[in-house]
């Protein structure tokens, strides 16, 4: 479904990633781990149309997509959950959730994705009036998974979803983006630094170091790896 094809990434002289290739089937769950500044965060830019390729190509359902426009890549079916949320402060939880489904014409559509967001997050619910910066930070991250499936996606790219949670509320968030999987059929492509968790949740994992993939395989067998034992979950 999702492919990248020796994909480079540059800002200015600075090489973020170089010749980055996987492939994403349908209704995978693919975690991206590594060291902060090891160009996850860039993979997924990459993918979402926010960070230009200096090189390769990425392909979705057989067709290129590096090049177009985020939101042409958003209505493709491609959505991001972006690192620090990024919710609009001052506007109200639905209408952040609305704008999430700017992509989508059909208003019947977009009703049944409320309730399909309400029914995972019944917090929203309850907050729907309120502005979104008057919620918590577990809140407000609810919130922006929210606002990523109101687009109908058939790829979701969550990017550091953990950072600055308590870890109940972050075991509850990752429980509803395996729902997502498991009953949508959406592919999940995970970029996370809290290695444990990213290896319970996805069936296949990538190691990044300095802007390559260095190592990878089933979350089984990575999980097993002594060096992914050693330096990503300190253990001896």
């Amino acid at each position: 479904m999702l492919e990248l094809r020796g994909v480079t990434v540059k800002y200015g002289v600075a090489v973020a990633i170089q010749d980055i290739s996987l492939i994403a089937q349908e209704g995978s769950r693919i975690a991206l781990l590594g060291a902060n500044g090891a160009g996850k965060s860039t993979v997924a830019n990459a993918i979402s149309g926010l960070a230009p390729l200096s090189g390769g190509e990425i392909r979705f359902d057989n067709r290129r997509i590096d090049g177009l426009p985020p939101h042409a890549i958003v209505a493709l079916g491609v959505s991001q959950i972006p690192e620090g949320r990024l919710v609009f402060p001052k506007m109200t939880v639905w209408e952040n959730l609305e704008l999430g489904a700017t992509a989508l014409g059909n208003k019947g559509d977009k009703m049944e994705l409320f309730e399909q967001v309400y029914e995972l997050f019944p917090r929203l619910q309850e907050r729907s009036r309120q502005p979104a910066g008057t919620l918590s930070g577990g809140e407000q991250q609810m919130l922006a998974v929210g606002r990523a499936l109101m687009s109908r996606p058939k790829v979701i790219l969550s990017d550091e979803i953990s950072m600055g949670l308590a870890p109940l509320i972050v075991r509850s968030i990752y429980d509803n983006l395996v729902k997502i999987n498991e009953e949508w059929g959406v592919t999940l492509l995970i970029v996370e630094q809290d290695a444990k968790l990213a290896l319970k949740v996805a069936t296949q994992c990538h190691i990044l170091e300095s802007g390559r993939i260095v190592a990878g395989g089933s979350s089984a067998d990575m999980a097993r790896s002594e060096m992914v034992r050693r330096i990503y979950l300190a253990e001896m």
